[in-house]
């Protein structure tokens, strides 16, 4: 390890944020995030880790880091500069899909679905969420609770939910 990266992971902060490692040309090749940079950082460096993880840190010449206020906003940014700067060493999130959300539609008789793209409709967006399986249990959570409408019938067709009924014990 360089006296470069030393003196850098000695002023760490032990605020969430994201890292970005970078290779002899400067290019971003890993992006990561976590809840205290100090300590994420410094565990590529010092004690075991994986093959894949060891290739990384060979080729590690320098790194830089952003403070975010919480580990969401570590999170989104994570996405966004996954999807900026492409590194070769992030699997997650380079086939394009980005984190899914749970979004209330603006509509008269709202519903509730699973999206991964948030978009200026009015709509009511809730996320992001790690993963498509943690989003879709709170959906089937919610959907329980408030049983919203679930079809998307176009205009002038009726749409009927009926709540299966409860099954209880005597």
């Amino acid at each position: 390890m360089n006296e470069h990266i030393q003196e850098k992971l000695a002023v760490l902060p032990m605020q969430p944020g994201c890292y970005l490692m970078k290779d002899r040309h400067g290019t971003v090749i890993y992006v990561g995030k976590s809840k205290k940079l100090r300590n994420r950082v410094r565990s590529y460096f010092i004690g075991a880790n994986d093959q894949k993880t060891q290739r990384l840190v060979r080729e590690i010449r320098d790194f830089e880091y952003i403070v975010t206020s919480s580990e969401i906003e570590a999170l989104i940014l994570e996405m966004n500069l996954i999807k900026k700067y492409d590194p070769k060493y992030n699997v997650l999130l380079k086939d394009d899909k980005s984190y899914p959300f749970l979004k209330i539609t603006n509509e008269r008789h709202p519903r509730l679905l699973i999206t991964r793209k948030v978009k200026k409709d009015k709509g009511k967006y809730f996320g992001p969420y790690p993963n498509v399986i943690a989003a879709r249990e709170t959906k089937k959570l919610l959907d329980r609770l408030y049983p919203l409408r679930k079809c998307n019938n176009p205009k002038g067709r009726h749409c009927l939910f009926r709540e299966p009924a409860i099954k209880r014990r005597i």
